[in-house]
């Protein structure tokens, strides 16, 4: 727990900072306005996920290697290479149930709370509804006991998967000359922002959260928006739905299509 705050904590404030000093957009909304109905989607979801699932991935990952359950528990990999390959399709089972939170409508209502944001920063990465979390707990937690993934593994991943989400929606830009190096690698934020276009073939390409190899690979990869990239949802353009704690509440159940 101790590990993973700190680095929350630091990613987050460097990533202000970065914000700060080279923004790469100009802000729709002020900062305060956006921040306070994001943030204040964190604490509530911390506070909600604590009272209802009062356990961790890391937890039951020492419960499953413990009780000899799950694929890499049955395996006779080296414990660096068991580490490696669960760090690895724990990655991929996010890029797959990030495609199902848009594939399946009932999801997408969730899901519309993180794109319909106006703005673009590192609190976007970490704007979701409630009962988004709740379901992703709940399938990360089946994802690390079938996978028999190792403690240390689930410890990397989680603390990767909180940083790269708020550097992939930082409102930032990499130098020209490090982009695409960076890119072959890790989801870069000029890349995830295409993901949050206005336009619907942008919106449902770039799926990634860490590793930018499960779009290329699985041929959801774009390289760059077809024009002057807006950011949002078109049927969510109102401060009072989308900037404000009780507003992104209730958006899943306005009857607004995503």
């Amino acid at each position: 727990m101790a590990v993973r705050l700190g680095a929350f904590l630091s990613v987050f404030a460097l990533m202000a900072a970065w914000e700060w000093a080279a923004p790469a957009r100009a802000r729709r909304l002020s900062r305060a306005a956006r921040w306070s109905a994001n943030l204040g989607l964190v604490a509530f979801n911390s506070v909600l996920l604590r009272a209802l699932l009062p356990t961790s991935a890391i937890v039951l990952a020492a419960f499953a290697q413990a009780s000899g359950w799950g694929l890499l528990n049955q395996s006779a990999l080296p414990g660096w290479a068991a580490v490696l390959l669960a760090v690895l399709l724990l990655d991929l089972a996010i890029y797959f149930q990030h495609v199902l939170f848009h594939a399946v409508p009932v999801l997408a209502r969730l899901h519309a709370v993180h794109h319909a944001d106006p703005d673009f920063d590192l609190t976007t990465g970490i704007r979701f509804h409630p009962l988004e979390m709740l379901l992703s707990a709940l399938i990360k937690f089946a994802a690390v006991v079938a996978l028999g993934a190792p403690v240390l593994a689930v410890l990397i991943f989680e603390v990767l998967l909180n940083g790269t989400a708020m550097f992939n929606h930082a409102n930032v830009a990499l130098p020209a000359w490090l982009e695409p190096w960076v890119r072959r690698v890790l989801v870069t934020p000029d890349m995830h922002r295409i993901h949050h276009s206005v336009i619907e073939a942008e919106r449902n390409s770039n799926y990634g959260f860490c590793l930018s190899l499960w779009d290329r690979l699985l041929g959801s990869y774009t390289p760059a928006p077809r024009g002057e990239l807006d950011i949002g949802l078109p049927a969510w353009r109102d401060p009072a739905a989308v900037a404000t704690f009780t507003g992104v509440l209730g958006m899943p159940f306005s009857g607004k299509s995503p």
